[in-house]
């Protein structure tokens, strides 16, 4: 091979010379391939700048709960009749009774109002609005009476002489008057039904104690507060929520209040809150990703040349732009798993690069990615939304990380000729090997710790609360807050459903079914609306023409809430604590058992939020083993189809088992629950736990010193890379973090004890051909 004279040597003519041949070659006609690769430049460049225009972040609650579920198809019934769980407006004094005093009630009706015409908004309940309704309805009654005693008097006159007629009409007023004139005096103790008059108001909202009555608890929840509950229309997606929220913050601005503390919380503001910090730290937390990533790449000396050394983060940003541009293209959301989607994909995307420059093997380094790429698809059998966009982006991420890390190598193999690698192969004999008896012993513990933690799995605990995801946001605390106000953080919504939900049958069992509910859960599920907190007046047993006219006497403000306009659906409304799903399950189960049959020709949904929640938490919790052992076992099937040794497939797939169960007894023993992510650790265990184990196997048969670095080095940028994941304001995102960065290392510890335990057999030469392409060697196996 002739060496070319270096610079330092040249005279200044020659460099001159060099220099200008530099020149014409850059000038020179483009060739045929040059062009095809200049188009696929462009072409690639338009697709990510296209592809990342379109990409939304969906935090909504909806990518936290399962779908396809007849759970879930309920929930979303009862939303179309009655709205969403309620955007929640809580207003605190400092005195009993000043919210709803002459001073505060205008001011209260007018923000109600205001909120009730808010695009987007299926109902808006409030103490104001409803006392107004509740008033007008009366002034309607007494002068529909009034007209109704004329009505008597005229009857009674016709055909009457004067003084008869006279008789007859007073007669007829005497008794109309003796049969409504007490239920009058009964009904309006405090004067005329106005909200100018103080006693009325208080008459009708507060008891004699001065608490609020039990049917006005779900706005008025204690004497120094009241709450609007504004429901969202059906189906609102994640930027409809967000401006919903702000365009409800913006009202209750407008109208200043007078009150101590306004809160304004509920499901929908925290679902705005999460939407809002993940699209903060998605560009910071990648970008410190990103440099902790490349700063290993530059500072760890895994190869000669420096400019080679952050090819692997390059691949990754592009495999990152593709793939997110791939999800903006098919229209498909992106949502809390994104800021996880990040660091997971620049410490594994980085991998393939710094095999292909240590030489190793093009199909050895495709069909780990395959692996890969099969054990994170995985996480799509999880019944979470969020879970399985997670599991498609990173699978795809994956190829296409292996793919252009592929072609990037490639294109620089033209200036490889004297670039000095790492990959210094020796054919000297083996090590000295271990005692049988060693092995044995250690290879004992290591299988009794990996079969501790997959006994355990079961045994673990999951958290899969929504609330649990909002951890560490400021709008937690005021939920928090919310909930300790109204004594509620969440609405179980038991739905009848029947031909007519206002005939008696209806309606009683509507009665006794709360009366269940109240009697043996009264301290869990508090009554927010329903047929009987509207219409006690009725008694046990009113009859059909009774109920149509208790119900006329509400406002449609008020009626709406409970009975759907075709009088098909009755809503019974229990506000419960969402904090343990496994106490929610147990409520769940225990009211089913015990409400009473419906009537003939009617059923009965019991849905709610909380409810998916549980569903949610349900099916998490009994695909866990499934979930955890799919990763394990496609990965090992692509490397047995693809791989040429049998033993190293069965080699990776021991040690994704044994970090996996090591993983999961550690979890078990400090007491750590299981996220929906991390109930998969199977599958993320399995995608670096199966690469570093065929590579280390591969590094063994070749004795490559540049090889195993090259792991190594990849077991430090993922370790480094999910450890950012600890600077998240979201707990959650920590703790996967941790967890995520924890299982490389174990990963790695226990692909090393797979190989001592049980080495490659292999011995092989390898010599260099005038065939091979340059940088690659031609493998050839000597003897098992």
């Amino acid at each position: 091979m002739v060496r070319r004279p270096s610079l330092s040597r040249m005279s200044p003519d020659a460099r001159i010379r060099n220099g200008l041949r530099r020149v014409h070659t850059l000038w020179r006609r483009p060739t045929k391939r040059g062009l095809l690769v200049a188009l696929g430049v462009i072409a690639t460049a338009g697709f990510l700048l296209g592809g990342l225009a379109k990409v939304r972040i969906e935090t909504s609650v909806n990518s936290f709960l399962p779908t396809d579920d007849p759970v879930v198809r309920q929930f979303e019934a009862e939303s179309g009749s009655f709205g969403g769980d309620p955007i929640v407006v809580l207003l605190e004094s400092g005195q009993p009774r000043t919210q709803l005093d002459q001073q505060h009630l205008p001011t209260l009706v007018k923000l109600e109002g205001e909120l009730a015409r808010l695009p987007d908004v299926a109902a808006a309940y409030g103490p104001g609005t409803t006392l107004n309704q509740i008033a007008g309805r009366t002034q309607d009654l007494l002068a529909e009476l009034s007209g109704r005693r004329d009505a008597v008097r005229q009857q009674a006159q016709q055909g009457k002489s004067e003084k008869d007629a006279r008789e007859a009409g007073d007669a007829a007023v005497a008794e109309f008057d003796a049969r409504y004139g007490p239920l009058l005096v009964q009904g309006l103790p405090a004067g005329l039904p106005t909200l100018h008059n103080p006693s009325f108001v208080n008459t009708v909202v507060y008891t004699e104690a001065g608490q609020p009555r039990p049917q006005w608890r779900f706005v008025v929840p204690s004497d120094r507060a009241a709450a609007i509950l504004v429901r969202p229309r059906e189906g609102l997606d994640q930027q409809g929520t967000d401006r919903l929220v702000e365009a409800v913050r913006n009202a209750v601005s407008a109208a200043k209040p007078d009150a101590e503390r306004i809160t304004v919380s509920g499901v929908p503001v925290l679902a705005v809150s999460l939407g809002d910090q993940v699209q903060r730290e998605i560009p910071w937390i990648g970008g410190v990703a990103l440099l902790a990533v490349g700063a290993c790449f530059l500072l760890i000396p895994w190869t000669a040349r420096w400019r080679r050394r952050l090819v692997p983060v390059m691949t990754t940003v592009v495999a990152i732009g593709l793939t997110l541009a791939i999800f903006g293209w098919l229209g498909q959301p992106l949502s809390l798993g994104v800021i996880a989607f990040l660091p997971v994909l620049l410490g594994v995307g980085s991998y393939y690069p710094t095999y292909f420059v240590q030489q190793a093997r093009r199909r050895v380094v495709l069909v780990v990615a395959a692996a890969t790429a099969a054990a994170f698809a995985m996480l799509l059998l999880s019944p979470l939304p969020f879970v399985r966009e997670l599991g498609l982006a990173l699978s795809m991420g994956v190829l296409i990380a292996a793919l252009v890390g592929m072609l990037l190598i490639r294109g620089l193999k033209s200036s490889a000729e004297g670039d000095q690698q790492l990959d210094e192969t020796v054919d000297s004999p083996r090590a000295a090997t271990s005692p049988r008896w060693a092995r044995l012993a250690a290879g004992i513990v290591v299988g009794a710790v990996a079969v501790a933690g997959w006994v355990a799995l079961p045994r673990i605990g999951l958290e899969s609360n929504f609330q649990s995801f909002a951890t560490g946001l400021d709008a937690l605390a005021d939920a928090q807050h919310v909930e300790s106000v109204i004594g509620s953080s969440g609405e179980v919504a038991v739905v009848l459903r029947g031909r007519d939900v206002l005939a008696p049958e209806a309606m009683k069992w509507a009665s006794d079914a709360q009366e269940s509910i109240v009697s043996r859960h009264g301290d869990q599920m508090r009554p927010v609306v329903s047929p009987p907190t509207l219409l006690p007046f009725l008694g046990s047993s009113p009859t059909a023409s009774q109920i149509a006219a208790g119900v006329r006497l509400l406002p449609p403000y008020l009626t709406g809430a409970v009975f759907r306009s075709d009088r098909t659906a009755a809503l019974l409304s229990f506000g419960v604590r969402m904090e343990d799903l496994g106490e929610l399950q147990a409520l769940r189960d225990d009211v089913v058992r015990y409400l009473p049959p419906p009537p003939q020709g009617y059923h009965v949904d019991l849905t709610g939020l909380p409810m998916i929640a549980v569903r949610g938490n349900e099916l998490v919790s009994a695909d866990r083993l499934l979930t955890n052992l799919a990763g394990i076992l496609a990965a090992g099937v692509v490397l047995l189809i693809a791989l040429r040794r049998r033993a190293d497939a069965m080699r990776a797939v021991v040690a994704a088992a044994v970090a996996t169960g090591a993983g999961l007894c550690f979890l078990w023993g400090a007491g750590v629950p299981l996220s929906p992510i991390t109930a998969g650790l199977g599958s993320l265990t399995a995608a670096v736990g199966c690469e570093f184990t065929v590579l280390l196997s591969e590094a063994a048969r070749r004795r490559s010193r540049g090889l195993r670095l090259s792991i190594l080095l990849a077991a430090c940028t993922s370790t480094v890379g999910y450890a950012v994941l600890v600077l998240s304001k979201l707990a959650a995102v920590r703790e996967f973090g941790i967890l995520l960065a924890g299982s490389v290392v174990l990963a790695l510890l226990s692909a090393c004890c797979v190989v001592w335990l049980w080495p490659p057999r292999d011995r092989v030469a390898q010599t260099a051909t005038p065939q091979s392409e340059p940088g690659e060697r031609v493998v050839a196996e000597v003897g098992r």
